[in-house]
């Protein structure tokens, strides 16, 4: 039997998350690390999220790397093509390239205990590693409606997150399922071209404007000549939007937001039946607000009907829904989100115990600092349990998590550490702080169900307070939270 690779960390995913933390490698001169990527490029959700209309809901300055600020960026909210470029442009100038295989679907991970290692099963072939990384994110696998007889319809249907640029649009009569952020984007987009759009709508969303500008050529050679601008552009962002902390934490605040969609909406919707239909029933914040300026006025052109009964089934052409109505279809466009908390790699991740971390998690994702699990030892998870937002850049989230591997790393190398495992009381303790801290936020408050809570009812999604707490309590690693296990014994 051939003797497998083995590296000191190996990294699943290549969009921020992994590309971030193969650059911090590299800075603290470790090479020997490998980024697993089932695609043939970089980018994550920004490569796979191509849709017409696909752009950023945090502004470009804060949702990129604080090590590289880009100074051209074009836009305030850039769209999906210059997100993805810059990715590629950081993993090109920080030559992480050399250290991506392509290709390679991670399918299975199994923790060897007598060895200390990851067992890392791919699509082409096994290698093992000290420490695993999971960049894996968790807007990448796409969730569809279990809908009645989708099998047989015979027109064209994908997903928002797999778009099919091959396929033209124009003069097709298109049902759109769902109302969430990719078709508030999309919608307006492919609204002018199609013959007859039909949007399924389940629940509507809250919706503001979005204040976004081109961004001037004289800003561009400002920030390119006077690097700290750019960074007080960014701070000013990051602390604007620190502030709607307090609209979440204190729902009888978010009424403010509120106003503001209530106003969106009778500014863009004159139609009194129509309004009625696009005015949600839950608290603002209860669900993800969503930003646009175009979304509710293309809702309101002729080609366009919004739907609010269910689908009963699918026929070879046609949509029929509860109510006995059955329209035809040469189209469906499927917005219907993404598995977060029942991610599918947790089927696929076995721990010191031979359970999976599914079977661990029973319907409820859980972990020390949102970054480690108690029973997987050296697995560091960037953006699980709870380290979501609803205000402001994971990218933030991110780095914060990926000092934390950082300094772990550190660590065993300085002390001759063969592995950390955070404790189950300290992971315990963590869990139960932050479930304290959501309580009373809109999230428990708005009494709604949305994508951030889990099978349990639990808000296993998003982080419930300021990020700079985050940051504050994440990136350092303290030994004494974990068990900590010396090499050779």
């Amino acid at each position: 039997m051939d003797q497998l690779k083995h590296f000191q960390v190996a990294i699943i995913g290549s969009g921020f998350g992994g590309l971030g933390t193969a650059i911090k490698l590299k800075e603290e001169g470790i090479d020997d690390f490998v980024v697993l990527e089932r695609a043939n490029d970089v980018g994550g959700t920004w490569r796979d999220n191509s849709y017409p209309g696909c752009a950023c809901d945090v502004q470009s300055h804060l949702y990129s790397f604080s090590f590289a600020p880009n100074p051209d960026w074009s836009r305030m909210y850039s769209p999906q093509a210059e997100i993805w470029a810059y990715l590629r442009r950081c993993a090109e100038n920080y030559k992480i390239l050399p250290h991506i295989w392509f290709s390679h679907e991670v399918t299975k991970v199994f923790w060897q205990e007598e060895r200390k290692h990851w067992l890392i099963e791919t699509s082409q072939g096994s290698l093992t590693a000290n420490i695993l990384v999971g960049a894996i994110g968790a807007l990448c696998e796409p969730s569809l409606p279990n809908l009645a007889g989708l099998e047989n319809f015979q027109g064209n249907h994908f997903h928002s997150a797999r778009w099919d640029h091959n396929y033209d649009l124009t003069d097709k009569t298109v049902a759109v399922i769902g109302t969430g952020a990719s078709a508030i984007q999309f919608v307006p987009a492919i609204e002018p071209k199609v013959k007859k759009l039909y949007l399924f709508q389940r629940t509507p969303p809250w919706v503001i404007p979005r204040h976004d500008r081109a961004i001037s050529d004289f800003e561009k050679k400002l920030f390119r000549q006077f690097p700290f601008t750019q960074y007080l552009m960014r701070m000013l962002i990051y602390w604007i939007r620190e502030i709607y902390v307090i609209y979440f934490r204190n729902p009888w605040v978010m009424n403010i937001n509120g106003f503001i969609a209530v106003n969106h909406l009778k500014k863009s919707i004159q139609d009194p039946q129509l309004r009625e239909k696009l005015t949600p029933n839950y608290v603002i914040g209860c669900k993800r607000i969503l930003i646009s300026n175009d979304y509710l006025p293309s809702l309101a052109k002729p080609n366009v009907e919004v739907i609010t009964e269910a689908v009963k089934e699918v026929g070879q052409d046609s949509i029929t829904t509860k109510d006995g109505t059955t329209r035809k279809i040469d189209t469906i466009i499927f917005a219907t989100g993404f598995h977060v908390t029942d991610l599918p790699f947790a089927d696929h991740i076995y721990g010191r115990e031979g359970k999976t971390l599914a079977q661990t998690w029973q319907g409820s994702p859980k972990a020390y600092l949102g970054t480690t699990i108690s029973g997987f030892p050296n697995f560091f998870l960037l953006l699980g349990p709870n380290t979501g937002l609803g205000h402001t850049s994971v990218v933030y989230m991110i780095e914060s998590q990926i000092a934390h591997v950082l300094n772990a790393v550190r660590y065993m190398k300085k002390h001759s550490v063969a592995t950390v495992e955070p404790r189950k009381e300290a992971q315990d303790e963590f869990v139960s702080e932050v479930d304290k801290k959501m309580q009373g936020t809109v999230w428990t408050a708005g009494r709604c169900a949305s994508w951030y809570l889990d099978p349990t009812g639990r808000n296993s999604t998003l982080w419930p307070s300021f990020t700079w707490k985050f940051k504050q309590r994440v990136e350092p690693f303290n030994p004494e939270e974990y068990l900590v296990n010396s090499k050779g014994k």
